[in-house]
């Protein structure tokens, strides 16, 4: 489609939309702010669906648009234009559908793909755990098979609505004898069931979209496992791989917003003559990041780096840090006060703090760096 007639379609269909029952969605969700309009950003989720907005880029022949590159540009501009509310299913649409896609049987794509894109059953990442954050080779979650099912017992950490999915794609360890990055299987593992129990955690701006999930013989059919047994790393780095690509355009949206936020309230209160020079930073910066993300994305397998995800986490991290703490810089004393409830400022101030952290910290992003791009030797505290 050409590309100015497919901006039309999406701005106005997202005028017609956003409006009604739907107006109040607008600017709401995102880190930090997930528990904004949890139940009507669910019903856009299928709103979204019926328009066929969901697995825009996924291929035609498993439902999606098969749109190009430059056409999810499009949409993902137009949402932050529009003030589109923070996605709550980006674990379904941008991780487990292209994993199952790129990975998955026949039967796995009949069975997920449809409940992804029809904004019914959501998702989330069980990768990290208590001792394998950054050092994902390192998990101790163990999966068994039995009578036809796998047995999944161990401790998830850190995951992302846990309380509100149908659905989690497991990293396990199905190979007891193995070690390090072998004997892994990435396992397709449904939530509603007695042996998983999810416990949120609070975090510092006072909400719980972070959580600690326990495995106690949970189970899932034998068939739920995406590639092979014992294949796990290699489909883990590939979801990694999409988890970095077509998904940061979303997350520039968000960057845009709370952007748009600080320059809002610095231009109301009179603050942005004494900010300007911060102002022009985080502005150009946030240009960087957006057109390193379009550059890592037009990349292919003849020019990548293989580090090309590992800079981007280097890049936006500490920026979406500066930026909060630039957003209570332009707030002035009020940055201190609160009704009870934090502000949408106060809440990236806090939430940010996290940034340089998870999803492996600045100093992980550096040394992978220095090892596969420059063939530097690996640090003496890393196990072979």
């Amino acid at each position: 489609m050409d590309p100015v007639t497919f901006r039309d379609e999406v701005r106005s269909w997202l005028a017609d939309h956003l409006v009604g029952e739907f107006a109040p969605l607008v600017g709401t969700g995102g880190p930090g702010r997930e528990h904004e309009n949890v139940e009507l950003r669910l019903l856009w989720e299928q709103e979204l669906a019926k328009g066929r907005w969901i697995g825009l880029g996924w291929p035609a022949d498993v439902g999606g648009r098969g749109a190009s590159i430059e056409e999810q540009v499009v949409f993902y501009e137009e949402y932050a234009r529009a003030g589109g509310p923070a996605r709550i299913n980006h674990m379904g649409e941008q991780l487990a559908g292209p994993t199952i896609i790129a990975f998955g049987s026949q039967e796995q794509k009949d069975r997920f793909l449809p409940g992804i894109l029809n904004g019914t059953e959501l998702w989330c990442q069980g990768y990290s755990e208590p001792d394998a954050g950054s050092d994902l080779a390192g998990v101790r979650t163990k999966a068994a098979l039995a009578d036809g099912q796998w047995h999944v017992t161990g401790q998830k950490v850190w995951t992302s609505l846990a309380h509100l999915a149908q659905w989690c794609f497991v990293i396990a360890r199905s190979d007891p004898d193995s070690t390090r990055h072998k004997g892994l299987s990435f396992l397709l593992v449904p939530m509603d069931q007695p042996g998983i129990e999810v416990r949120p955690i609070i975090q510092l701006t006072g909400t719980s979209e972070f959580n600690e999930v326990f495995f106690d013989d949970a189970v899932t059919a034998e068939d739920n496992v995406v590639g092979s047994p014992g294949d796990g790393w290699r489909v883990a780095m590939g979801l990694l791989a999409f988890e970095r690509g077509v998904s940061t355009l979303g997350q520039q949206v968000g960057f845009t917003r709370e952007f748009e936020e600080v320059l809002a309230l610095a231009r109301s209160n009179g603050s942005d003559d004494t900010y300007e020079g911060e102002l022009i930073e985080a502005w150009s910066s946030l240009q960087v990041l957006a057109h390193q993300a379009l550059r890592t994305l037009s990349n292919d397998q003849a020019t990548s780096t293989g580090v090309e995800a590992n800079v981007n986490k280097l890049l936006w991290a500490p920026w979406h840090k500066r930026l909060g703490e630039l957003a209570m810089k332009v707030a002035g004393p009020s940055a201190m006060l609160t009704d009870g409830e934090l502000t949408p400022l106060q809440n990236l101030f806090l939430f940010t703090r996290s940034d340089t952290i998870y999803g492996g910290s600045s100093e992980v992003q550096r040394n992978v760096i220095a090892e596969r791009l420059w063939k530097l030797p690996r640090d003496s505290w890393v196990s072979p």
